[in-house]
């Protein structure tokens, strides 16, 4: 299988190249000449870096001769807390989407999967199913959820099978460091304290393992996906999601405990305290695809990659 990504270098793109390579896949990776990430990329068989930015989607038809099975669109400008207020920055991956769905046309793709966000559900109270209402709360959620509809109508118009993953809090080796599973046991390993929100909100972390396994079925799955609906939430299991303070107090129990934490001073992120309640029932039954890692062995697999000790 063929495939073309963008975002490759990213903390989950890298991870998704990783397993599509022990799926026998040939991946073509568009990826900045500066990006820190392309070394760890050309290091990997079965991986050709074709240097360019994403506004050099649109040139991909022309430095690839020969057709492409899928296009995952990865690649995002601005997807930290700081950024998804930006309009204008956000108005930009909207352009770069577009292109991409046109280069996928020409390159005769027959799938293109583009990563969605949770952002895009805003405030709920309730199970996040696929069905359930959009109100996102930011530009970088509404952008997200209006490629998301694009893209369906494009691919269905062109003959493609358009998957739209809606991706939910991933965490593991790799993440950026101000993320807060990396904060949190950065602190409770080498001292400090960490200031956190109240942290009452429901949540949801899934392994960046299982995640790279979950959009690899979606890519790689002979059925026409966009029958079935074209989004599917990428997330744990609905039986672990619970209030963020004990994601927090069970990373601190795994850890060496040599930091300490405390709630309510430091305010929420760009979309403020959302719950994430995600139901993965349909990625299940149409992919077969499940979590295999629990909470704490996705924790302590990341205290052993980053060398941590427990002792």
């Amino acid at each position: 299988m063929r495939i073309v990504m963008t975002g490759a270098t990213s903390f989950i793109g890298l991870a998704l190249t990783k397993e599509l390579i022990k799926r026998g896949a040939e991946v073509f990776a568009l990826v900045r000449p500066s990006s820190q990430g392309a070394a760890s990329l050309r290091a990997l068989a079965g991986v050709k870096v074709l240097e360019g930015s994403l506004e050099d989607i649109q040139d991909l038809p022309e430095r690839l001769s020969e057709p492409v099975d899928a296009f995952a669109h990865l690649g995002w400008a601005g997807s930290g807390s700081s950024n998804r207020t930006k309009t204008e920055l956000q108005q930009s991956n909207l352009l770069y989407s577009k292109k991409a769905l046109l280069a996928a046309k020409q390159l005769g793709c027959r799938r293109f999967l583009f990563a969605g966000s949770q952002a895009e559900y805003g405030r709920h109270t309730e199970l996040m199913t696929e069905e359930s209402e959009c109100r996102p709360l930011t530009e970088y959620g509404r952008i997200k959820l209006e490629v998301g509809r694009l893209g369906e109508k494009f691919c269905r118009e062109n003959g493609m099978d358009f998957v739209h993953a809606r991706i939910f809090s991933v965490y593991g080796r790799g993440d950026h460091p101000w993320t807060l599973v990396e904060s949190c046991l950065r602190t409770f390993t080498e001292g400090g304290c960490l200031d956190l929100s109240e942290c009452q909100q429901f949540w949801n972390f899934l392994y960046i393992d299982d995640a790279a396994k979950a959009l690899t079925a979606l890519l790689c799955c002979d059925k026409m996906l966009a029958e079935y609906g074209c989004c599917y939430n990428v997330a744990a299991d609905q039986k672990t999601t619970q209030p963020l303070r004990r994601f927090i107090e069970t990373m601190y129990e795994i850890s060496p405990k040599r930091g300490s934490f405390r709630y309510g001073t430091r305010s929420s992120n760009a979309e403020g305290p959302v719950n994430l309640m995600p139901d993965i029932s349909k990625i299940s039954r149409v992919t077969g695809w499940v979590p295999e890692h629990s909470f704490e062995e996705g924790v302590r697999l990341e205290l052993e990659a980053a060398g941590w000790n427990e002792a």
